[in-house]
């Protein structure tokens, strides 16, 4: 479903992804693991159409998206990819409930029914009117999780989704993660530097100096 072809990526004169090559199934969970500085989030980034490469393809499904113009690249992420990342990212001023129907309104869709099975799914009930504010890291990360999947992407990336939680709390949520992605058949790729989070993948490849070993 998702082949990266030679990618290469520079900030400014840092050579950041050095000649990425792998491949990730369709209803694959992949881990890719590496200390901080390595390339794991810019890799995670581009593959999700948030950062171009320099050089070399990203193909999804049979498409080359780092040939999309912005616009195209704009829809890609909208109606393809879900984001679940280190420090949640909630919007502060409204609610539970609308923050996981940003992405449905963002594609010119209301279905309340849909928010709340997912406000369920996640096991916020009696949260859909709270603030962010209100809620403990791990319930700002159950919102962030049904955010995530509330439009249907076929892929999810998540940027050290535990890193800002205590390891019960992010053993919970990887649970949670893992029970998701059965039931729904996702593609998903984790992005961490823990080895324990990166064990609850079927798959596990190592990046290190923007340098992949499988």
């Amino acid at each position: 479903m998702i082949k990266l072809e030679h990618v290469d990526k520079y900030y400014g004169s840092f050579h950041v992804l050095k000649d990425i090559s792998f491949e990730v199934g369709k209803g694959e969970f992949l881990s890719i693991v590496g200390r901080s500085g390595s390339g794991k989030s810019t890799l995670l980034n581009i593959i999700g159409g948030m950062d171009k490469a320099e050089s070399g393809k990203v193909i999804v499904d049979n498409e080359d998206i780092s040939s999309y113009s912005d616009d195209k690249l704009t829809l890609y992420r909208r109606r393809k990819v879900g984001f679940i990342f280190q420090f949640f990212n909630l919007l502060p001023n409204i609610t539970v409930f609308e923050n996981i129907s940003m992405p449905l309104i963002l594609n010119n869709i209301m279905d309340e029914e849909k928010v709340k099975n997912f406000i369920k799914l996640v096991g916020l009930e009696g949260k859909e009117k709270s603030f962010p504010f209100q809620l403990s890291g791990g319930e700002q990360q159950r919102v962030a999780i049904a955010r995530a999947l509330i439009h249907s992407p076929e892929i999810i990336l998540a940027d050290e989704p535990t890193g800002s939680l205590d390891s019960e709390t992010g053993a919970m949520i990887m649970e949670l993660i893992c029970g998701l992605m059965r039931n729904l058949g996702k593609t998903i790729i984790i992005v961490t530097h823990e080895s324990y989070i990166a064990q609850y993948a079927g798959r596990i490849i190592t990046i290190k100096d923007g340098i992949i070993y499988k």
